[in-house]
């Protein structure tokens, strides 16, 4: 995914974070925003050193999220900003499970449809 597709900056992401719409699954929080007159969707991922105690397991959740949601990328929509925080749980996921936990909290927070 492209680095236009992410949230960066720490006042976008307190933004989303206070002002966004918020749902949750057992392994991820979704927080979400409309953003009229943007051209793509742009998205914060969030994994705390609660949720795994090293760099490569943080590292591996962020980049089994962001393989889902390039998969998942056109069924997206533009105007929107959305952050996606890990629980301690989604350590244990694979890439496949990964991907079917997000479509599901995207199916709760109304954002892709059935």
């Amino acid at each position: 995914m492209r680095k236009s597709y992410r949230i960066k900056k720490e006042n976008e992401y307190q933004y989303v974070y206070s002002q966004g719409h918020s749902v949750a699954n057992r392994n991820f929080v979704l927080y979400q925003i409309e953003k009229p007159g943007q051209k793509h969707f742009r998205v914060g991922l969030s994994v705390g050193k609660k949720v795994s105690h090293t760099a490569v397991g943080r590292n591996r959740i962020k980049r089994y999220v962001r393989q889902s949601l390039l998969e998942l990328k056109p069924d997206l929509p533009a105007e929107l900003d959305f952050l996606i925080i890990a629980r301690k749980p989604s350590v244990k996921l694979d890439m496949f499970e990964t991907k079917k936990n997000i479509v599901h909290v995207l199916k709760l927070g109304k954002i892709i449809e059935d």
